[in-house]
């Protein structure tokens, strides 16, 4: 009942004229940041911080949470329509909604997305509200081992579901992996595989690597391999119908519990849930069949761990001041500018600023939802434009947003590089999700895994003797053993059978 009381008066401060005033600019800047590949809100957030220090906190802070939060609504739009993600976490999205676009469902994907989004961040609100700090104290119990092996749950996963065989998905899983050690050593501080190029020793840069096999692959894939006439531009009903909603509901729900307990650690940000949300989707959907060829659920499932993930990650930065992901170490920043220390004493000391933000979440929702919707029919008319016009818009759009990344024409050549990979991988039917995520979990895979072989002094047993990584180990061979089994078992049933007709 106290949470309740003081949730009560955290809307009494979230919905005064200047706060939702607030609230409804960092929403409508998150969606329009999520647009535009290369920009995010971490960078949107830090640009903003000194213009806003004049701005009274609970109002400042509700703006860049409207931002991040936004920006994971932004992001779906152009991965459905041009298969752009606008931010690494909607990389599943461009997989299956941009494909049903070309089949005339672009309504009903935006659409799935938008309310799936909703649905997700609201239950996440209502969970970070009700139990932060005891969520917070679950996270505080993993360490490098159980981080390590998480990881290691989410390669296996993505290589044995989004390939078309695990040989494929494991050679592009190695091949992010490799892509990931490019840099400097955070350890060691040793540069590798950088061939005496400068530009490389920070790293290749995430989103030049996603926009570049997503965006700029689709486009010189389809100048290559020009498709058969009508594969594209197609316009159908914009509305969800009744069996998109049977089908979506479920995976919201899903999505919404894989997403949430991620955000609470830093393992990986929204990325790992995503994946993990559409392997599952692709597990228990009753129409596997439309998997790569643009199934609902695997837009649905996404978007609301996606968004449920990005809500949880209030939970660590407000209960114990510990941000898990980019934007959330700026918004600790912002904090900080305004003389307060996020952590358990902050529900004390200002607990009309954080009820008041936590408040703001559900208006937040609301706003994007209907900022978002009645888009959709607008967004879906962008399918009008002839695809040369259309695919060499994306070629500039992003080749705008890499370049913006750190102003570098090397970023752009390494674009359009990636570009031709994404191309040759897409023609030979190898699967690019799992490049993505080696890249970006294998330097963290990496670390963990030092740290937790530190700890225990090069015992590698340490990883069966704690209960957690254990369980997740177990979880990990069961996700590699238990299908080859089970369609081993089918076979020998149906061999049994035929032996039995002919007997």
């Amino acid at each position: 009942m106290d949470t309740l009381n003081q949730l009560m008066n955290g809307f009494a401060v979230a919905i005064t004229p200047l706060n939702l005033m607030w609230a409804l600019v960092g929403c409508f800047l998150g969606t329009a940041i999520g647009v535009l590949p290369g920009i995010g809100p971490a960078l949107t957030v830090a640009m903003l911080l000194p213009l806003t220090a004049k701005v009274e906190p609970t109002a400042a802070l509700i703006m860049f949470a409207g931002i991040y939060y936004g920006a994971m609504y932004g992001g779906s739009t152009t991965s459905i329509l041009m298969n752009t993600p606008g931010e690494s976490s909607t990389m599943i999205t461009a997989m299956e909604g941009n494909l049903m676009a070309k089949r005339g469902r672009a309504g009903p994907a935006l659409a799935t997305a938008a309310i799936g989004s909703f649905v997700a961040g609201t239950i996440a609100t209502v969970l970070l509200s009700l139990f932060a700090p005891v969520a917070a104290d679950v996270a505080l119990q993993f360490g490098p081992g159980e981080y390590f092996m998480i990881m290691l749950l989410a390669f296996t996963t993505v290589s044995a579901v989004l390939g078309s065989s695990l040989l494929r998905g494991m050679t592009s899983l190695f091949l992010g992996l490799g892509i990931g050690l490019v840099g400097m050593d955070s350890l060691s501080g040793q540069t590798r595989y950088t061939l005496g190029i400068q530009e490389l020793y920070d790293g290749i840069d995430i989103v030049v690597v996603a926009v570049g096999l997503f965006a700029v692959g689709e486009a010189l894939f389809n100048a290559f391999f020009p498709q058969p006439e009508g594969t594209f531009n197609k316009l159908g009903p914009v509305m969800m119908t009744r069996s998109d909603w049977k089908r979506s509901i479920p995976a919201w729900l899903r999505g919404t519990f894989i997403g949430f307990p991620f955000g609470l650690i830093p393992a990986g940000g929204a990325e790992i849930p995503t994946f993990l949300s559409y392997a599952s989707e692709k597990k228990l959907s009753k129409h596997p069949e439309e998997f790569g060829k643009g199934a609902i659920e695997g837009v649905a499932g996404p978007e609301a761990a996606n968004n449920a993930a990005v809500t949880a990650t209030l939970a660590p930065l407000l209960t114990l001041g510990i941000p898990t992901s980019n934007t959330t170490a700026i918004m600790l920043a912002a904090f900080q500018n305004y003389n307060l220390q996020p952590g358990p004493m902050l529900f004390q000391t200002s607990g009309d600023l954080v009820w008041g933000l936590l408040a703001s979440l559900y208006i937040g929702n609301v706003m994007l939802l209907v900022l978002n919707l009645p888009a959709i029919g607008l967004w879906v008319r962008m399918l009008r434009i002839p695809t040369p016009l259309l695919y060499g818009g994306i070629l500039i759009f992003a080749g705008l947003g890499a370049y913006g990344i750190r102003q570098s024409a090397f970023d752009l050549l390494l674009l359009f590089l990636i570009g031709l990979l994404g191309m040759a991988m897409r023609r030979f039917d190898f699967p690019t999700a799992p490049v993505i995520v080696g890249m970006i979990l294998g330097p963290m895979a990496e670390k963990q895994l030092r740290n937790a072989l530190s700890i225990s002094q090069g015992d590698w047993t340490m990883f069966l003797r704690h209960p957690i990584s254990a369980s997740i180990l177990a979880l990990t061979v069961a996700v590699v053993v238990v299908p080859r089994l089970l369609r081993w078992l089918s076979r020998r049933s149906a061999m049994r059978g035929v032996a039995d007709a002919a007997n």
